[in-house]
């Protein structure tokens, strides 16, 4: 929407007539404005101004100048005005009435010959029902003027071009302009309803955006958290139990705490940094990918888990998208964090990473060696890690299974299995 000034700056237009255009729509509004506040007052000023102007016609003899017949009674006349203005108090609440209390003094005014201008006043009345009624009251509106009109012309053929061909056309533009101003009206209301309908969409997604955002950082700090929580006590209870047999090994488990808790600081400032008044100054360092499994993987066995990798097959040319790579290695992460809390300690457990490449699919195989019964978390309502993983393969139309080991395998464990589109499927 341009402002005043804006539009005054326009190209080519008139700056001598704009303001007066500005002002006259603000008249116009302030009308409005107290017409919906006040329609009674609206109804009064209105009905007062028109019986006031049929009385000045009357009392100053104009209407003999277009009378059929000048010497009509004056009292007659003047009743006939009176009962062409006064009605027009309920124009808007009863129009058709109104136009039927109006069709028999618009008789008795062309039956006299005086043809008073106040006829015209009929046509406010049809001007409202075109706005507010239904196209066949208007059918019942021309009948009601015309009526009067064909019973002046049988009475005074002579007449006819001057009493009833005016009015006639009256009709036309009153009937016209009410159907234009109810067209316009109704497709102003549609616009605003639509403009409060997109309203509410937007208001609605982002809602859903704020949403699926508060999931993601969620799961996201979930998985940083717990992996390298897990990653810390397994370091600390190594450390504890070489405190006392290898001052040294000690030292390396402290070591190894801090440079663990200083990456999941980094990367937590790195989620949450996004979330600040000024976001251009997070940090905008890349999410992990396959090429930082090795990093995770040495973080996990410096925790006390053995884990070893393997890649089958050949990375595609085309490597899978960020979010992709961003899935298969938190599923990974969260695989191992479960390991690290779950899988006890006797016997030691240790675990395998499988990653195979096929075309258009790639496969993930976390498999550990711990106990087979223990609880795994969101496995059976104690957390939401599983949950978070099936919920990242969704998003990429991929699926993941997870459970124990079949009884026939030759240890018992735990396998996570990950299968990732490296295209946009159909979901």
């Amino acid at each position: 929407m341009t402002t005043d000034d804006e539009t005054d700056r326009t190209p080519g237009t008139d700056r001598a007539t704009t303001p007066v255009t500005h002002a006259l729509d603000r008249l116009l509004r302030r009308v409005r404005a107290l017409d919906r506040r006040r329609p009674m007052v609206w109804n009064v000023l209105l009905t007062a101004f028109w019986t006031l102007a049929a009385l000045v016609d009357v009392t100053t003899g104009g209407w003999r100048t277009v009378a059929v017949d000048p010497e009509a009674p004056a009292s007659l006349v003047l009743l006939v005005s009176a009962a062409f203005s006064v009605p027009l108090l309920w124009r808007r609440t009863h129009p058709m009435t109104v136009l039927v209390s109006m069709a028999p003094v618009a008789l008795v005014n062309v039956w006299c010959g005086a043809v008073v201008q106040a006829a015209y006043l009929q046509q406010i009345a049809v001007f409202n029902i075109a706005l507010r009624l239904p196209g066949r009251a208007l059918a019942g509106a021309g009948a009601l003027v015309a009526a009067p009109l064909l019973a002046a012309a049988a009475l005074q053929p002579d007449g006819w071009d001057r009493t009833a061909v005016p009015q006639l056309w009256a009709f036309a533009l009153a009937a016209m302009l009410g159907i234009l101003v109810r067209t316009r009206k109704g497709y102003t209301e549609a616009l605003v309803d639509r403009a409060r309908r997109l309203e509410r969409e937007r208001d609605q997604q982002a809602r859903l955006a704020a949403a699926a955002e508060r999931t993601r950082i969620a799961r996201e700090m979930h998985d940083i958290i717990g992996h390298n929580l897990s990653v810390i006590t397994g370091l600390a209870d190594g450390g504890a139990y070489a405190a006392a047999r290898s001052p040294e090994r000690a030292a390396q488990a402290l070591e190894a705490i801090g440079t663990t808790s200083r990456q999941a600081l980094t990367e937590l400032r790195r989620l949450l940094g996004v979330l600040h008044d000024h976001p251009a100054e997070a940090d905008l360092a890349p999410q992990p990918t396959l090429d930082d499994l090795d990093t995770l993987l040495t973080g996990v066995r410096a925790a006390g888990l053995p884990v070893s990798l393997r890649v089958h097959g050949t990375p595609p040319a085309l490597a899978p998208t960020a979010g992709r790579q961003l899935t298969a290695y938190r599923v990974v992460q969260e695989a191992l964090t479960n390991t690290l809390k779950h899988a006890g300690t006797q016997p030691p457990p240790s675990a395998e990473v499988i990653l195979t490449y096929r075309p258009g699919e790639l496969e993930a195989v976390i498999t550990d060696t711990g106990t087979a019964a223990r609880p795994r978390t969101g496995a059976r309502g104690g957390g939401q890690g599983i949950a978070g993983m099936r919920e990242r393969a969704f998003l990429y139309d991929g699926t993941l299974e997870a459970g124990p080991l079949p009884a026939s395998a030759a240890v018992p464990g735990w396998r996570v299995r990950l299968r990732l589109p490296l295209e946009d499927t159909p979901s």
